[in-house]
């Protein structure tokens, strides 16, 4: 299905139940006396429903993806309308809307429906990448007119999604206030994406872009996330997300506040180089981020509004994450909040019924009898119709503008800026103007001015800058568009940057970048660097998920340095009091000018410390990441070293080289090692520099697996149904479940601990992600549906060899394999000649055939208790 890159036990994912939901529902109340959740509609109907979106009026668009995250055949999935005639929480009628394939993202906006989805060949039925479309229902019948209409074609990897499925692809969409369509991008990354204005664009990673409703300005808005599925926006254009896992490789779930131009980390920064990234706000551990929505609707209870609400389908979960301003960003706590059988999706209509879907153990390749949808509403609900907005006035449209409800406020808004006239724009301006009236509906006001003004609405925008109240999204709606930017003045953002806000100086530093003027380097140059400016010692990971509010202005004024390519205004900065903020800029410039400006420097200055750091320089940009063509992909648990990912050399390499051995030469023995270290810390690969690598010998369990599996014992004897059946009634020891554990083979592929080093699929977290059910059907049913990352690989290789196993570690320079056995191989990737994905896992069946139902209940608690 999704992308889901959980924590996962070794062997497979599996289903969460043995029942139907309609006869015994999985709904489970985290605070019971406050909702009142209703079967929406089942499997008959929304089998595998991987996304949903609610238009205003509460017509339920449900994405139905029967092909799944790594299933490969077209034609299995649909777009349908559900409709609750009474409003009494239950489905009434449902239309084919229309024919998609892996539906990932659905947003309703009047008529049009735009729908995220991948494509396949009519020819040859494999996948050509995804898109984002359009459909319209103009005559109302609840199905589209047409064909589909792209707005974004290629925004994924094509490669990838026929090799594994649409896994790591691009996934959820949700507009905000500003009119934007904000995109989901897994780390399959994207390579010539294309707009409907022939734009083209490339992503090396995860990250949201973003795009307007015409599918026109694509723009990149953060980068560095690994799985990001969904996001939620505030009425204040906060962005939050919530990550996947991947499975012991140091990146656990996370939750993040995106800020514009911001740079996350994954996979390269976030271990060894996290001085240079935003960090997420929460490390929470193990699971699998879906959906998400900013609930902000008057009649739900204060406990629960105003949040983000972010679905988690490993845990099985919807979460809520109590945000507190902190400076420019926040920080959080997350409190558990609806318990649903693997959570996909959320969205919330214009009368506050609140639609969640739920995969409920479809498997990784979708299903026709797993899924449904179920609605939730406070028990003091009552039904308000919502307004139908095409036949409303602009006396009502604004009514709704100003509303307290956030589904409200953006119909509304939507609605002026396509009615497109005179008093629409004198009603939104009104808003807008109006300061006895709430923040959140000034700035829709604003916004929807914003809109329809363009560049004839700079002047007044310029005005609502010295408004302190709307200071901040004044600035940020007039950088908003850059079509219009020329004709912006840059007076009101570096006035911004004196202003006693964080988040007003935040606003100016993003504007300064977006208006692309090199002249204001000078000014980004003066932004302070905190103390928490340090990189990670030697042989330890830096704090990647720990708030660090210090760090975001600086972190932003050097996006935009490195934007703006002020390299002479950088190299000028060198010599002064603002030489940190510059040489962390210059580490991303990669070019002549620059590397000949720093070594100049080194020669003029006297200081050693500073001559230390840009020695560090020099050795970042030594090397620069390869240009992105799509043709490969780091893998679920990638390399993060850092501080690339392919690393090549470039024009400016050999004057790098050259100078840091004449100055490695003048150290002599007693400074060797700062070079040695600096050579192993950047991976600048310099012969000369490189020190022996010692590698003690670890000793690996030997593991005869045949002599396991063929042993006959309760377990073996007897079907699946009646294992689980007795182990859902023995709680088992976990103490004699460590034992088992070690004596059943398991060892050989599992770590426990993060200290340990990784192999197969990480066990550490196993407990946090699936129930004791979905453990032991894992464990007797391996090919079920195999952990995503830890299929078997055949790799042959120069000289004759054929090596097969899971993929514990992979470089751009190496592989390395580990078989059944427990064996470990390092393969240099020039000597491979092919690689190829098993269909079967490589845990044979029958590995707890031995063992007595009370064993494997032992083997089951000491697994589930797992939860580091």
């Amino acid at each position: 299905m999704i992308k889901f890159s959980l924590s996962l036990i070794s062997f497979t994912l599996v289903f969460f139940g043995l029942k139907n939901f309609f006869s015994e529902p999985k709904i489970q109340r985290v605070s019971p006396t406050e909702l009142t959740i209703t079967n929406f509609a089942g499997p008959d109907v929304t089998p595998s429903p991987a996304c949903l979106a609610v238009a205003p009026t509460g017509e339920v668009y449900v994405g139905v993806d029967m092909i799944g995250s790594l299933g490969k055949d077209p034609g299995k999935g649909h777009i349908l309308k559900l409709i609750d005639k009474d409003n009494d929480g239950k489905m009434d009628e449902h239309v084919d809307f229309a024919e998609v394939d892996n539906p990932r993202g659905i947003i309703v906006q009047g008529s049009q429906v735009y729908v995220l989805h991948t494509t396949f060949s009519k020819e040859t039925k494999q996948a050509t990448g995804m898109n984002l479309v359009v459909f319209e229902d103009k005559d109302g019948d609840g199905k589209a007119d047409g064909p589909e209409k792209p707005l974004i074609e290629h925004i994924s990897n094509a490669k990838y999604i026929r090799e594994r499925g649409t896994d790591h692809a691009t996934n959820g969409i949700r507009m905000g206030i500003d009119g934007w369509i904000y995109i989901s991008v897994g780390d399959f990354g994207f390579h010539d994406a294309v707009d409907r204005s022939g734009k083209k664009l490339t992503m090396l990673g995860g990250g949201i872009m973003r795009v307007r409703p015409d599918g026109t300005e694509m723009e990149v808005y953060t980068h560095g996330t690994r799985n990001v599925y969904d996001v939620a926006i505030d009425p204040y254009m906060n962005v939050f997300t919530r990550e996947n896992t991947n499975d012991g490789g140091g990146w656990n779930v996370r939750f993040s506040h995106h800020i514009q131009s911001g740079e996350y980390g994954y996979p390269v920064l976030f271990q060894n180089f996290t001085d240079e990234i935003i960090p997420a706000l929460a490390d929470l551990g193990g699971g699998s981020g879906t959906g998400a929505l900013f609930m902000d609707e008057p009649n739900w209870p204060e406990q629960y509004n105003h949040v983000p609400m972010m679905a988690d389908w490993g845990r099985s979960m919807l979460y809520i994450h109590r945000v507190t301003a902190d400076g420019p960003t926040f920080t959080q706590k997350d409190e558990e909040f609806i318990k649903l059988p693997q959570i996909t999706d959320l969205d919330v209509d214009g009368s506050g019924r609140l639609y969640l879907s739920a995969w409920d153990g479809a498997g990784y390749s979708g299903s026709p009898n797993k899924g449904y949808v179920v609605r939730a509403v406070p028990n003091n609900w009552t039904y308000k119709a919502f307004p139908d907005v095409k036949k409303a006035s602009i006396k009502k449209l604004t009514e709704l503008l100003k509303s307290n409800s956030a589904v409200g406020r953006l119909t509304a808004s939507q609605e002026l800026v396509l009615r497109n006239n005179k008093q629409a724009i004198a009603a939104a301006l009104k808003v807008a103007s109006d300061q006895g009236l709430a923040l959140d509906v000034r700035i829709a006001g604003m916004y929807t001015y914003a809109q329809l003004t363009k560049e004839n609405g700079i002047a007044t925008l310029v005005e609502f800058t010295k408004d302190n109240a709307i200071k901040e999204f004044a600035l940020k709606a007039l950088a908003d568009r850059k079509a219009n930017i020329d004709k912006v003045p840059v007076e009101p953002f570096l006035e911004g940057l004196k202003d006693p806000s964080l988040r007003v100086q935040a606003a100016s530093i993003i504007g300064l970048n977006r208006l692309g003027r090199p002249e204001v380097a000078n000014v980004l140059l003066q932004t302070k660097v905190p103390a928490s400016f340090t990189a990670p010692a030697k042989g330890t990971e830096g704090p990647h998920a720990t708030p660090n509010s210090a760090i975001i202005l600086p972190h932003l004024a050097v996006r935009a340095l490195v934007d703006l390519q002020a390299v002479d205004a950088l190299l000028a900065a060198v010599k002064t009091e603002n030489s940190t903020l510059a040489l962390w800029a210059l580490r991303y410039i990669h070019t002549e000018k620059a590397v000949n400006g720093l070594i100049e420097n080194y020669k003029q200055s006297t200081d050693e410390k500073l001559k230390q750091q840009i020695l560090v320089t020099l050795g970042r940009l030594y090397k620069k990441e390869i240009a992105y063509d799509a043709s490969w992909w780091w893998g679920t648990r990638p390399d993060s070293h850092g501080p690339y990912f392919k690393a090549v050399s470039w024009e400016g390499s050999p004057i790098i080289e050259k100078f840091l051995k004449e100055e490695a030469i003048k150290a002599g023995a007693k400074g060797k090692q700062f070079y040695v270290d600096l050579n192993a810390r950047q991976r600048m690969d310099i012969p000369e520099f490189a020190e022996e690598e010692k590698v003690a010998a670890a000793e690996e369990p030997k593991i005869d697996l045949d002599k396991i599996k063929n042993k006959k014992g309760q377990v073996g004897k007897s079907s699946i149904e009646d294992v689980l059946l007795a182990i859902n009634k023995l709680q088992g020891d976990p103490l004699k479940g460590k034992n088992i554990f070690n004596n059943q083979g398991c060892i050989a592929c599992h770590s426990l601990s993060k200290s340990e080093k990784m192999k197969g699929p990480f066990m550490g977290q196993i407990g946090s992600i699936m129930n004791r059910e979905q453990i032991a059907e894992s464990i007797l049913k391996p090919n079920a549906s195999i952990s995503q990352g830890f299929a078997s690989v055949m790799i042959t290789a120069k000289g004759d060899r054929t090596y097969m196993g899971f993929i514990t570690e992979e470089t751009a320079a190496k592989v390395v394999v580990r078989n059944i056995a427990g064996e470990v191989f390092t393969i240099k990737a020039g000597d491979i000649l092919s690689r190829k994905e098993m269909e079967t896992s490589m845990m044979p069946e029958g590995l707890a055939n031995s063992l007595s139902y009370e064993e494997l209940a032992s083997l089951v608690s000491f697994l589930s208790e797992q939860k580091k």
